[in-house]
């Protein structure tokens, strides 16, 4: 949402741009943030935003927009752009911004790209694009500030100052002479400590790291854990390689949260790149609507296989619409909490039986108030009490089934190592509406002599 000055600015540059005031614009972007240049973009045509970005005037400038907006954006962008441009501006982007961006663009592109890099750039990019997508080392700047354990303070000050290449020096990470991360010391100790000491003697031998190869989740785990500002990445031998700060950590949170509601709804992030491709779109949209019409049309084979049950008690009906959306909202409340457990390291599988055990006390409790308030409306509605308690005991059954279900299912995907998020959204309302008919029809049959009587 943009704010009334940015609303403004968007407005004027527009008129600016349907008049070819070019001067005019480029006075207007000069005023402006570059996070606010970025901000506004997405609400140019591809056309508009082309012309816009292309009146930034210097590399650096370009380089700072750039890194604010969104990938979608950004791939569109550079593949309308000199190749020339292009590499100017990714040389005055830290190497891990530059490996996202060069890893969304075409293969030929991004081939292109690399070649015409410098290349001290080009050994940086490459280290990281050889580590797996969304792991610390494939996100991590390889421009990180360290000193050996034996300098002074007084050098350790000395070299601050001069650290103008390094990524943002929150902390001063202390190694050994093979590299080996040993500790780490504080910008503010650093300045209340005699200049004289060496840093192995006032440095914090305990550090929070991650390696290489972990998921970028768990980089965002400790910084949120240990509320520190940077993390610094180790390989297998502890060796200090990069370091992620909290920048990159709040777009890893958001980049996360954006990928599971997607996969929620059965869709993904490349939906946003095919904005304007209806049938990629529908592509992308499709493998869920698929297991949702396979499920539908299961269930309507169920209602068959009862329809004896169904034509005795033809009332029994009424109620089949209310079992299954009770069943299938509280199986999504289960697999939503489990889901955002996981990812928030909230749930770990030691706890899983007693978090089941809950889930199923919590769905035996929903069931009873709402099987009960059916059950009331079933008995008066029908003038036939066993109808009333088919559907209070069908009721409490199938949500305590879907509650436990909604607990389960993300589990078992996360134990066989899928992501847990596609567990919610049609997989599980699709589960809970055919457990539940099984249920509601199953007890409905079981009773039947009760009703008719």
């Amino acid at each position: 949402m943009l704010t009334p000055r940015l609303q403004v600015t968007l407005e004027t540059t527009k008129k600016l741009l349907r008049r070819q005031a070019m001067g005019n614009i480029s006075k207007v972007i000069e005023k402006l943030h570059p996070a606010d240049i970025a901000h506004i973009l997405p609400y140019f045509s591809e056309a508009e935003q082309r012309v816009v970005f292309n009146l930034i005037k210097g590399p650096a400038e370009a380089a700072e927009v750039l890194s604010e907006i969104e990938w979608v954006v950004e791939a569109q962008l550079l593949q309308s752009m000199d190749t020339d441009r292009t590499i100017q501006i990714l040389q005055e982007m830290p190497s891990d911004d530059v490996a996202e961006i060069v890893s969304n663009l075409p293969e030929e592109l991004a081939e292109n790209i690399l070649q015409g890099m410098k290349k001290e750039d080009l050994e940086d990019v490459e280290g990281l694009l050889s580590y797996p997508e969304k792991t610390a080392g494939r996100i991590m700047n390889p421009n990180y500030f360290a000193l050996q354990d034996d300098t002074t303070v007084r050098e350790a000050i000395n070299a601050v100052q001069k650290a103008a290449d390094a990524e943002m020096v929150f902390y001063i990470y202390v190694v050994d002479e093979r590299n080996h991360l040993v500790g780490v010391v504080s910008l503010r100790q650093l300045l209340l400590v005699p200049p004289k000491k060496r840093l192995q003697n006032i440095m914090i031998p305990e550090i929070f790291s991650v390696q290489t190869h972990e998921d970028q989740e768990e980089v965002a785990r400790v910084v949120e854990k240990y509320n520190i500002l940077a993390v610094p990445v180790v390989d297998e031998e502890n060796k200090l390689v990069g370091v992620i700060t909290v920048d990159d950590v709040i777009d890893i949170l958001q980049d996360e949260a954006t990928e599971d509601f997607l996969k929620m709804a059965g869709t993904r992030e490349e939906e946003f790149v095919y904005v304007d491709d209806v049938l990629k779109v529908s592509r992308l949209r499709f493998p869920w609507l698929i297991t949702n019409l396979l499920g539908g049309l299961l269930t309507g084979y169920l209602l068959w296989l009862f329809k004896l049950t169904i034509r005795d008690v033809l009332a029994l009906v009424t109620f089949i619409p209310v079992i299954t959306a009770m069943g299938g909202n509280a199986g999504l409340q289960s697999s939503t909490i489990m889901i955002r457990g996981f990812a928030t390291g909230r749930i770990e599988y030691a706890r899983l039986t007693s978090i089941l055990f809950k889930e199923v006390r919590v769905g035996i409790i929903m069931g009873l108030v709402c099987g009960a308030v059916v059950g009331v409306v079933g008995t008066f509605w029908h003038g036939n009490p066993a109808i009333g308690v088919v559907v209070c005991v069908a009721m409490i059954i199938a949500m305590t089934v879907a509650c436990a279900m909604g607990a389960l299912v993300p589990s078992f995907f996360r134990k066989v190592h899928i992501d847990p998020a596609i567990a919610s959204g049609p997989f599980v309302t699709t589960a809970n509406d055919i457990t539940g008919i099984l249920i509601y029809l199953g007890t409905a049959t079981i009773f039947l002599k009760y009703i008719l009587n």
